[in-house]
C-alpha cells in the first residue's frame, strides 16, 4: 500500500470512504447490469451513485493534510478512480490499514 496511506488520514475522509466506495461499486455494477438487460431508465440513473460518490470523496480529500497528486488528463482521472474504488481502496480495508488510520486520525 505505498503510498496510499499518505492521502489518506483525516478521520472525516476515511469515514466518507467507508460508505462512498461501496456505493460507487454498487452504482457502476447496477448500472452495467440494468443496460444489459435493456433497463435504459435504471442503468442512467444509477450512474448518479457513483458522480455522487466521487463528488463526496473529493469533498473529503480537501480535509487532506496531503491533497491528492493532479490528474494527468481525462484518462489518468478514469483509471486513477477506478483503480481506487475496486482495488486499492478495497485493499486498504482488507489489509487493515484503514482501521489503523482511522484509530490514529485526527
Amino acid at each position: 500500500m505505498q503510498g496510499y496511506p499518505h492521502f489518506h488520514k483525516n478521520r472525516t475522509n476515511l469515514l466518507l470512504h467507508i460508505v462512498m466506495v461501496p456505493l460507487f461499486v454498487v452504482g457502476v455494477v447496477y448500472s452495467l447490469s440494468s443496460a444489459m438487460q435493456g433497463r435504459w431508465l435504471a442503468a442512467s440513473l444509477a450512474l448518479s451513485l457513483p458522480l455522487v460518490s466521487i463528488a463526496i470523496q473529493g469533498a473529503g480529500h480537501k480535509q487532506e493534510p496531503n491533497p491528492p497528486l493532479p490528474f494527468d488528463g481525462p484518462g489518468d482521472f478514469v483509471k486513477r478512480i477506478f483503480s481506487e474504488q475496486f482495488y486499492k481502496f478495497p485493499k486498504f480495508v482488507l489489509s487493515g490499514e484503514w482501521l489503523r488510520a482511522v484509530r490514529s486520525s485526527r
